[in-house]
């Protein structure tokens, strides 16, 4: 997934003319001003590019995007639920750095263990963040709550955790 950062996926059409709302996790308002184009990973593994023609904020979480090509709601409903990511340059000027999803490419340091991989994906739970990363060559998910996190030192772009006894046994 070089250089291609997960925001979230087209969750309906609006519109006549294939306007999408696009749910994020960026962090704050998004009207994605300045992004040229988002990739939707249609296949697994192949993110194809499409021009963003308009983009204004619903709320929070939500985004009006209008796509280049897509001009009808049949068109559009064809990528309801596709998954959405934006290019390195773009994410970094889009998420809020206080959002979870700006933890992506840190490294998880834990205080037994030592450094432990690079955050690849984030994923938001009720409760906790869970963070995927690659360890010793397996995919491990890590929680990310009150009782784990330590710190975020956002300059080193380190995750400082201490992870409970045995959590990391569970996958080698």
């Amino acid at each position: 997934m070089n250089n291609y950062f997960s925001i979230g996926k087209l969750v309906s059409v609006f519109g006549l003319q294939g306007e999408f709302v696009l749910k994020h996790s960026l962090g704050k308002r998004a009207s994605l001003q300045g992004v040229e184009a988002i990739f939707l990973e249609e296949r697994k593994n192949s993110f194809i590019p499409y021009f963003v023609q308009k983009a204004s904020v619903k709320d929070h979480e939500h985004t009006f995007v209008k796509l280049e090509g897509i001009d009808t709601k049949e068109a559009a409903r064809k990528l309801v639920q596709t998954p959405v990511y934006l290019g390195e340059a773009d994410f970094k000027s889009q998420a809020a750095s206080s959002a979870p999803l700006a933890m992506l490419g840190f490294t998880v340091h834990d205080k037994e263990l030592g450094e432990l991989g690079v955050i690849e994906e984030v994923m938001e739970m009720p409760m906790q963040v869970l963070v995927k990363i690659m360890y010793k060559e397996t995919e491990v998910l890590l929680p990310l709550n009150e009782q784990s996190l330590v710190k975020v030192d956002k300059k080193a772009q380190i995750v400082h955790v201490d992870l409970p006894e045995g959590l990391m046994d569970i996958y080698l």
